[in-house]
């Protein structure tokens, strides 16, 4: 008996050796300045809130549906100006499946009308370790914004949400604001929609908390994404 006992704490041991091991892999993949941010989101995942997380589940049900139907899962995250919070969501919806090994999953993002991606995104991102390379001086700049070495550099610009590359059926949309959510009851091309509303971090924009504001709606958003895609049946 003592024998099985053991023979069972070995077989734990070693299946958390394992864990661990198949969680240091995917960090591999991820480049170097972020994997820390990215460990901590993993280790935060249970402060979202439970309601919240019912609807993370709906989408992810809503993307394993897709994936096994289509192959593929097109998401595109939809805010009003294609500025700040669909570009969080995009990036790091894109990170998250790309961490949990989910292939068939493609983000996108975009806005009721375009303005540009702005230089505060911009810089939070590059806070929390992505590589972000642009000139920040054109009228409406694009950024190509790296996670991984495994996969291109994702573009972030500001565009219609069924313009610039977007796919313009057969995808799921994710309404990342109010106003947004209110202007487009009904998006052209969707095969469904949901409403995921964050608030804007603009509205700290030229105040002391800032980049606070915007460093917490980039954490809320990251936790969220790497929720949504842990809940994906691949």
């Amino acid at each position: 008996m003592k024998s099985l006992g053991r023979l069972s704490l070995l077989m734990c041991l070693f299946m958390l050796m394992g864990y661990g091991c198949v969680e240091e892999n995917r960090l591999l993949i991820i480049v170097k300045p972020l994997r820390p941010y990215v460990e901590q989101v993993l280790l935060d995942l249970d402060e979202i809130p439970d309601e919240r997380k019912a609807v993370l589940e709906e989408i992810a049900k809503d993307v394993s549906e897709q994936i096994k139907s289509n192959k593929n899962a097109r998401l595109i995250y939809i805010c009003s100006h294609n500025s700040r919070r669909s570009h969080m969501a995009q990036l790091w919806a894109q990170t998250a499946a790309c961490y949990y090994g989910i292939d068939h999953v493609t983000t996108f993002s975009g806005g009721t009308e375009a303005t540009e991606c702005n230089i505060r995104t911009v810089e939070a991102l590059r806070r929390v370790g992505f590589s972000v390379v642009g000139d920040s001086e054109e009228e409406n700049p694009v950024y190509q914004i790296r996670f991984s070495l495994h996969r291109p550099p994702m573009k972030a610009f500001s565009k219609l949400y069924n313009e610039g590359g977007n796919p313009t059926d057969n995808f799921i949309a994710l309404m990342c604001c109010s106003k947004a959510d209110m202007e487009c009851p009904v998006v052209d091309g969707a095969q469904s929609r949901y409403a995921i509303h964050y608030v804007d971090p603009k509205e700290s924009d030229d105040t002391n908390e800032e980049a606070t504001a915007y460093d917490e709606r980039c954490r809320e958003i990251a936790l969220e994404m790497f929720y949504l895609m842990s809940q994906v049946n691949n």
